[in-house]
């Protein structure tokens, strides 16, 4: 695992409030190469949500470097780090974001609609392969109000991943669903780490979800508090298979 996908070194972040200083971020490294599934753990006030924003190129450090895929975000203008995060970040939401008067196979096809060397048959193409890759083959034209909660994120990270890009960015992305929904998300992402060699940085508050990736960045007072490998990763179809299918499902 050489091939580093981004690499992160001594990064800050300080937000002026009125006549205070805020640091956020306050000297932070780390690196994750391909094909590593990481979760990043912190509670309220850790510096977890600015950390997100700026591995999602929505935001910019203050100081220190963050170099994703080659690119040092910090050179790039807004259409550059535009172009950066439709090209290399797919990114799955708590709230999925879909469009919701629009089919899945239409929601998966929207990031694509920025690319204009993909033609509409391409498009089409990605589309129904991203959904097959999330096993919703079946939901092609459904709205998501006809989709349960579960689906409807399938359909957001067959989105996320339709661009192809280096790294899927989860942003508590089991929030809104109830337990055994989340170990189908899991086991989905696992299966896209193991079977597609996936990168995957999986943010979460949730000790239950960080155990079914392969390393955990724990974040404090904006600050890396701990760095280490899960020795016991739990394996998310085996803790479904291990539930009884009760009337509610």
């Amino acid at each position: 695992m050489n091939n580093k996908i981004l690499e992160i070194r001594n990064l800050k972040r300080e937000f002026i409030m009125g006549s205070e200083t805020v640091r956020a971020l306050k000297g932070v490294s780390f690196d994750i190469g391909a094909g590593e599934f990481v979760t990043i753990m912190g509670s309220s006030g850790s510096g977890k949500t600015t950390m997100l924003n700026i591995l999602g190129c929505l935001d910019k450090p203050t100081d220190g470097e963050y170099i994703l895929d080659g690119n040092n975000i910090k050179s790039l203008n807004k259409n550059e780090l535009a172009r950066l995060r439709n090209r290399k970040i797919g990114f799955v939401f708590q709230s999925y974001n879909l469009l919701p008067r629009t089919s899945a196979l239409e929601n998966v096809e929207l990031p694509l609609l920025y690319n204009s060397g993909i033609s509409a048959r391409q498009r089409h193409e990605k589309a129904l392969w991203a959904l097959e890759s999330v096993k919703l083959a079946d939901r092609l034209h459904h709205t998501p109000s006809q989709l349960s909660g579960g689906q409807q994120q399938r359909v957001a990270i067959a989105r996320a991943l339709v661009n192809e890009p280096v790294m899927l960015l989860a942003d508590e992305a089991t929030g809104n669903l109830d337990s055994r929904t989340s170990y189908e998300i899991m086991a989905l992402m696992q299966d896209l780490n193991t079977s597609q060699g996936k990168t995957i940085i999986f943010v979460t508050h949730e000790p239950d979800i960080a155990s079914f990736s392969s390393r955990t960045v724990m974040l404090r007072d904006g600050k890396v508090v701990k760095d280490f490998k899960n020795e016991n990763k739990r394996s998310a179809k085996e803790v479904l298979d291990s539930i009884p299918v009760s009337d509610d499902y």
